[in-house]
C-alpha cells in the first residue's frame, strides 16, 4: 500500500514542476526585464500569416523529476539486487519520459506574422497565439521591440 502512494506523490510532484516550467510567448507578456523599459515602436501592415508550434522548454527539471518517480517505482519491482536493477531501469525510463512530457507539456500554438513595415522593410515575428487577439492580412499592426524581443499588436 506504501508504494502506490509514494508514487502517486511523486507523479503528482512531477506534474507541478512542469506546470511551472512553462513561460509565455504572447505578445501581451512581458519580462520583469521589460517591464518600464523604453520600447522601440515600428507600424506596419500585416502581409501574411502562418500557423506554427513553439516546442516546449528542455530543462533538466523535466527528466530529473521522472527519474526520481521511475526510480521509485521500479524499486518497488522485486526485490533485493532485482529491485536495485528495476530501480535504475526505472529512473532511466522516468527521466526519458520526463523530459518528453516537460516538452510536451510546455509546447504551444505560435502563429508567424509577415509584417511589411512603414519603411519598406519585411520582417516576420513568431508569437504564441492568443484568443483575444486575432490577426488579418491588411491589417495595420504595431511592432514593439525591446532588448531584443519583439511583439506585434494591434
Amino acid at each position: 500500500m506504501r508504494k502506490p502512494t509514494l508514487f502517486i506523490a511523486s507523479f503528482t510532484a512531477l506534474a507541478l514542476t512542469l506546470g511551472g516550467c512553462a513561460s509565455s510567448l504572447t505578445g501581451d507578456s512581458y519580462s520583469r526585464d521589460e517591464a518600464r523599459s523604453v520600447q522601440t515602436v515600428r507600424m506596419g501592415t500585416i502581409e501574411s500569416l502562418r500557423p506554427v508550434k513553439i516546442e516546449g522548454t528542455k530543462t533538466p527539471i523535466g527528466a530529473g523529476a521522472g527519474a526520481v518517480v521511475g526510480g521509485v517505482a521500479g524499486s518497488g519491482v522485486g526485490g533485493g539486487r532485482g529491485s536495485a536493477v528495476a530501480a535504475v531501469i526505472g529512473a532511466v525510463a522516468g527521466g526519458l519520459l520526463g523530459a518528453a512530457a516537460e516538452e510536451g507539456i510546455t509546447r504551444t500554438q505560435g502563429v508567424e506574422i509577415t509584417v511589411r513595415e512603414d519603411d519598406g522593410t519585411m520582417r516576420a515575428y513568431v508569437q504564441e497565439v492568443e484568443e483575444n487577439q486575432v490577426f488579418r492580412v491588411g491589417e495595420r499592426v504595431r511592432v514593439m521591440s525591446v532588448n531584443g524581443t519583439s511583439r506585434v499588436s494591434h
